[in-house]
């Protein structure tokens, strides 16, 4: 199924419970702005690589209207294997959370 019958003749929105992908995001700037579908795809993976660095290199990533990508170092902690019950240590390590901005939450929420 391509991506335009998964999401209706005008491609601007995704059906519930579909995955929006980097080649739909492609296609979609393809269309709106008119880049040939390589240079569309190249633009993609731009913007998603310097997100990625931003975030590799500790930084946090703010999205006006859209939202916010933070770093957050998590410390050891016990854990406990839930079918045995033996704790366990879980190691330290950096998650990344992403918090939508009010704008986005109120769009989502109608």
């Amino acid at each position: 199924m391509d991506s335009q019958n998964r999401r209706g003749a005008a491609g601007s929105h995704a059906a519930p419970g579909q995955t929006l992908t980097r080649a739909d995001l492609a296609d979609r700037l393809h269309r709106a702005v008119g880049l040939s579908r390589a240079e569309s795809a190249d633009l993609v993976e731009q913007v998603l690589n310097a997100i990625a660095d931003a975030l590799v290199s500790g930084e946090n990533v703010k999205l006006s209207s859209f939202g916010s990508f933070t770093r957050r170092d998590k410390g050891q902690r016990v854990g406990r294997n839930p079918k045995t019950g033996v704790e366990v240590p879980i190691a330290p390590r950096t998650v990344i959370t992403f918090r939508a901005s009010q704008l986005l939450r109120q769009r989502i929420n109608g």
